[in-house]
């Protein structure tokens, strides 16, 4: 079945949290500035909930993000998309492109690819093409693979400018369909965004080095890409990326507005004096006029914030 982009307006973003924990300052972040660059641009924000990886997922988590972006003021366009209910559209999209005969079964276990890599790339070891030829004798299938081409992807992001990935040296074939079963995140990202008909994406910049290989699929399915904007990330005090083990804020309409004022602030947004006081539901609706995507900082900080958990 083919993958076709529905009629849609000039702008359609996106936020697609993982429900492995609560909502913590970083994926905040994220979800304010693609909420406010896609209703400044006068177009569509969809939510979509990335649980298809169900040994990570946190029972309760998913609904408990729904609750925090509701009560910050988030609203977004039609139903929420789950990947955990959309397994038969990756399935038919990796038929499409085995019928295309761009993906191969790979025997190899990771430990084997680690002995077998060649260098380490962008996102670890380099797969070195054992079976891509073929299975060798002895192996069965444990995952699916992307025959990927010798040349280099080129794009340009919305804040950091021109990026390019030489997937052969960076990556190499890399896995749709993991050993467990599950549909990589590659393929299912690309799969959701063009069947929802998405035109911007903006997440975190930890996803940057994704970019390429999302990019070289939808050039497999016959697509254009979206137009990507990569946001700083939040770090905490050690250095490391802010994630869910740091805390969530809590459900109280101060603590809220403190953690979406803060998001703003991050992001280089100068709030007018008047909206001190305002709830966050205002601040969203001030950003979806005014949000200035030339005054994020490209530089990964520590927010002005006590993000530990309440």
């Amino acid at each position: 079945m083919p993958l076709t982009q529905p009629p849609q307006p000039s702008t359609v973003g996106r936020f697609a949290p993982s429900p492995t924990g609560p909502l913590h300052f970083g994926s905040l972040v994220a979800a304010v500035g693609s909420y406010c660059l896609a209703r400044r641009a006068g177009g569509r924000w969809l939510l979509r909930m990335e649980d298809l990886d169900t040994p990570r997922v946190v029972p309760g988590a998913a609904d408990a993000i729904l609750r925090t972006l509701q009560a910050c003021g988030f609203t977004w366009d039609g139903e929420i998309v789950w990947q955990s209910r959309r397994l038969e559209a990756y399935q038919a999209a990796l038929e499409r492109l085995q019928e295309k005969q761009l993906v191969f079964p790979c025997g190899c276990s990771r430990q084997e690819i680690v002995a077998s890599a060649p260098h380490a790339g962008d996102e670890g070891p380099v797969y070195s093409g054992t079976c891509r030829s073929g299975l060798p004798t002895g192996k069965q299938s444990r995952s699916v693979r992307l025959r990927v081409g010798g040349s280099t992807v080129c794009f340009r992001d919305g804040l950091f400018g021109p990026v390019e990935q030489d997937l052969v040296t960076a990556v190499g074939d890399f896995v749709l369909k993991r050993a467990d079963g599950i549909f990589a995140y590659q393929l299912a990202v690309v799969v959701d965004d063009l069947e929802s008909g998405v035109t911007q994406v903006v997440r975190g910049a930890d996803l940057l080095s994704s970019t390429a290989r999302q990019i070289y699929l939808y050039g497999c399915f016959d697509h254009a890409p979206p137009h990507y904007l990569h946001l700083p990330l939040a770090l905490a005090p050690d250095g490391q990326k802010i994630s869910k083990r740091h805390g969530a804020p809590s459900a109280s309409a101060q603590d809220l507005q403190h953690w979406v004022r803060a998001a703003f602030d991050f992001l280089g947004q100068q709030l007018p004096g008047d909206l001190d006081s305002a709830p966050a539901e205002e601040l969203l609706g001030w950003g979806s006029a005014h949000f200035d995507p030339g005054q994020v900082p490209l530089q990964a900080k520590t927010p002005g914030l006590a993000w530990e958990a309440p």
